[in-house]
């Protein structure tokens, strides 16, 4: 059956995903000047944003089912202080090219600045995942032990 402490996992790869496959369309994009590249990597961009979104309010419900103490309190807190860095620049980021594609002035030093907060959004969100998975894999955080009983 799946209830809270599913969704988070099964939510969490399509930001990632989407954020540095949007990152990697705005790199793209400096080489080759077509509009599809540019538009592709706010378009994930923006996606990213909301599926960041999801993931933070999902792995709060995830987290809240954790008794938390020891080393795995020490982990989990290290992912949600990642999580919550990782949310503030990715809508900082998301809010900060909408505006300047908004405004038409995604050019010269605010295109640069666009593309490093975005670069900062995809390390960040790797170091969040990075955390998350060593809560799975070292602290075997959310997995439960069925012995077929």
């Amino acid at each position: 059956m799946i209830d809270s402490t599913h969704l988070h996992p099964m939510i969490v790869h399509f930001p990632i995903a989407l954020l540095i496959v949007g990152f990697i369309f705005d790199i793209v994009s400096l080489f080759f000047r077509k509009e599809f590249f540019k538009w592709a990597g706010f378009t994930l961009l923006l996606l990213g944003a909301v599926g960041t979104i999801a993931a933070l309010l999902s792995g709060e419900l995830a987290g809240s089912g954790i008794a938390e103490e020891g080393m795995l309190k020490q982990a989990l807190d290290v992912h949600e202080a990642a999580a919550e860095l990782t949310i503030w620049l990715v809508s900082i980021t998301a809010l900060f090219r909408i505006l300047i594609v908004y405004l038409k002035k995604y050019s010269g030093f605010l295109k640069a600045l666009s593309m490093i907060l975005f670069l900062a959004s995809v390390v960040a969100i790797a170091r969040t995942g990075y955390y998350g998975g060593e809560l799975v894999f070292k602290h075997a955080a959310g997995v439960e032990l069925n012995l077929g009983f």
